[in-house]
């Protein structure tokens, strides 16, 4: 995805997001509903991502279709997508596929914040996840059963479940809409990606700071209080020593970087002096 469909999905991803503290199964379930009936019909497809249609007619076309029969927040995550510029007729499909995804992913997110180092649930759902691959990738059978087309999605999802016995309910629901609803792909690759888009979020954990020179337990006990109260959790902190930063220190958590290096500083300077 990329160009235009790419910003549409960035917008809705932070849009998205206040949402995502609250968030439960059963809206990742109604979203991911939504694709299916979105899936089904490449005239609602061409109709939602029409340009020749304005963004509020193309929002009360989802709400006609699926007011009443979801909630109200489900209802405006797809109405939201809806009113948005869409490169192709799959894309608003892959970007609502992404949100009920993070909706999963979060729920998991969520739970792990009881924890002391704040990625348990994330870690679980990963592991999971990963598990689902590899006893898919280790049988033949099982690989026959799930592409076979005359199966009802009822029996693939009772066979996801069978494979990892323990699974999280959120491994459940990805595993089952990959299994089910594969939209075109190999459920092990759909899968795949749900593991990569948790792992992105398992980022948001970590910060990974970089330093000229080691620091004390004292300077650690402060950057961890002053890290956790700028990103308001509690951050698992990978410090490295890096001289080529010349001085000051490099923060990043997930994709936000804070940068107050003297190496940086002078490159800036030059980028200025230049222009």
């Amino acid at each position: 995805m990329a160009g235009v469909s790419s910003e549409s999905l960035t917008k809705a991803l932070t849009e998205l997001e206040a949402k995502l503290p609250f968030a439960s199964l059963q809206l990742a379930k109604e979203l991911f509903g939504i694709l299916g009936a979105i899936d089904s019909s490449a005239g609602l497809r061409r109709a939602l991502t029409d340009p020749s249609r304005s963004g509020d007619e193309k929002s009360a076309l989802i709400r006609k279709l699926f007011g009443g029969k979801v909630s109200a927040e489900a209802a405006d995550i797809a109405a939201g997508l809806a009113s948005s510029r869409w490169a192709s007729a799959r894309d608003i499909g892959d970007a609502l596929e992404t949100l009920a995804a993070t909706v999963v992913i979060a729920v998991a997110e969520n739970k792990s914040a009881v924890s002391a180092s704040g990625i348990t649930g994330l870690e679980e759902l990963e592991n999971d996840l990963f598990s689902f691959n590899q006893a898919v990738a280790s049988n033949h059978e099982v690989q026959r059963a799930l592409s076979e087309p005359q199966a009802s999605a009822a029996a693939k999802i009772a066979l996801a479940a069978r494979l990892v016995p323990g699974a999280s309910e959120e491994a459940k629901v990805l595993t089952g809409q990959a299994v089910s609803q594969p939209r075109g792909l190999k459920p092990t690759k759909l899968v795949g990606r749900f593991a990569e888009l948790a792992a992105k979020r398992q980022q948001r954990w970590i910060a990974t700071v970089s330093v000229t020179r080691p620091v004390t337990e004292t300077q650690a006990s402060r950057l961890q209080a002053g890290l956790n109260s700028l990103y308001g959790r509690e951050l698992k902190i990978n410090t490295t020593v890096d001289p080529t930063l010349i001085g000051g220190i490099r923060v990043q958590v997930g994709d936000e970087v804070l940068d107050a290096s003297v190496i940086t500083r002078l490159l800036e300077l030059r980028r200025q002096l230049a222009g």
